[in-house]
């Protein structure tokens, strides 16, 4: 029985089926989510074998909607448009699945639930003691306690995980710069960003080589590729200037800065998290697109500098450590039908 796992998110969408299998796609919601149906179904339509179909969300948070709730019955109605004839089940933050019926009666409990997939799927990874997970996206990180391969977050929606440090708005390519730093060094002083999305976290990580350069994808600040020729454009506009006036090299040093920044946010969010911990932390997951930073974030806290690292970039595959929520739905999903 072939299981399709679907993450829905208001910037991109993926999906993932139980062998590994995935895909990830830009869709920003906000902007047309009359096409959400359809991109859906483009999406089931890459895994054709598929008879159930596993989901999670936090599409609903998209300012399109006028609430949370209105969201998520939307996103569940585009699920069923897409998916006729086949079994639908929607991941909660109560730890198991509910029926579409189930979902829609009670909307908030499926709403912003796929860190709480992820997080009780990685802990068959970690079963025993201490351990963190640390997923790092385009746009947030969470950071999740784990004691014997179990999730005890302190935070159930965004919200709660926002006031505890568990979630942090920011990530490794649509973050704004002007959302990192209100200023960069620059010749004798600091220069003020410009608070304008001329720039985002992708253009530092691909000025430093941690994203590699990628001429097709044009989901950018600019909409220009995603290079680090044109990142140094981006980045000197940040500081109202051309490349003319701000250098390559300029730019480089303007990404150091801005990179250590962010990193210096989330070690606090790290230290936080960490501190709660019953015990010392044995293990720490790293995922997502931004892998490379949770690796730097856990080598450098004191509380997890000794600790075991599970990267699900090398424990399975780079595609899915980025589509990690989709695949982990899918898992849980297969996992409950063994048992049936």
């Amino acid at each position: 029985m072939s299981i399709l796992g679907l993450d829905i998110g208001g910037a991109n969408i993926k999906g993932a089926d139980e062998t590994g299998r995935t895909v990830s796609r830009p869709f920003a919601i906000w902007k047309h989510p009359e096409r959400l149906a359809d991109e859906l179904a483009s999406i089931r339509r890459e895994f054709p074998q598929t008879e159930r179909v596993a989901v999670t969300m936090t599409a609903e948070l998209a300012d399109c909607f006028a609430t949370k709730s209105e969201g998520v019955l939307f996103i569940l109605d585009a699920v069923q448009t897409s998916a006729v004839g086949l079994s639908i089940e929607v991941w909660s933050t109560a730890g198991r699945f509910m029926t579409v019926g189930e979902a829609v009666l009670q909307p908030m409990l499926v709403a912003a639930a796929n860190w709480q997939a992820l997080a009780t799927w990685c802990g068959r990874l970690v079963p025993a003691g201490a351990s963190l997970l640390i997923d790092i996206g385009t746009t947030t990180t969470d950071i999740i306690p784990l004691v014997d391969g179990r999730p005890v977050a302190m935070g159930m929606t965004d919200v709660g995980r926002l006031q505890t440090g568990e979630l942090s708005y920011s990530g490794v390519k649509r973050t704004p710069l002007c959302a990192i730093a209100h200023a960069v060094p620059w010749k004798d002083g600091y220069c003020p960003l410009a608070a304008e999305l001329f720039a985002t976290s992708l253009d530092v990580y691909l000025l430093l080589g941690d994203i590699a350069s990628n001429d097709a994808d044009l989901e950018t600040a600019n909409g220009r590729p995603a290079t680090s020729a044109a990142a140094h454009d981006r980045m000197a506009r940040m500081l109202c200037c051309d490349r003319d006036e701000v250098s390559f090299d300029d730019a480089v040093q303007i990404a150091k800065f801005l990179a250590d920044v962010q990193r210096q946010r989330l070690a606090g969010s790290l230290e936080r998290v960490a501190s709660q911990l019953p015990g010392p932390c044995q293990s720490v997951v790293v995922s997502g697109s931004g892998s490379f930073l949770a690796r730097r974030l856990a080598a450098e806290n004191r509380r997890t500098a000794t600790a075991r690292i599970v990267s699900l970039d090398d424990q399975l595959t780079p595609g899915i450590a980025e589509a990690a929520c989709a695949y982990a739905v899918a898992q849980l999903l297969a996992g409950r039908n063994d048992r049936l």
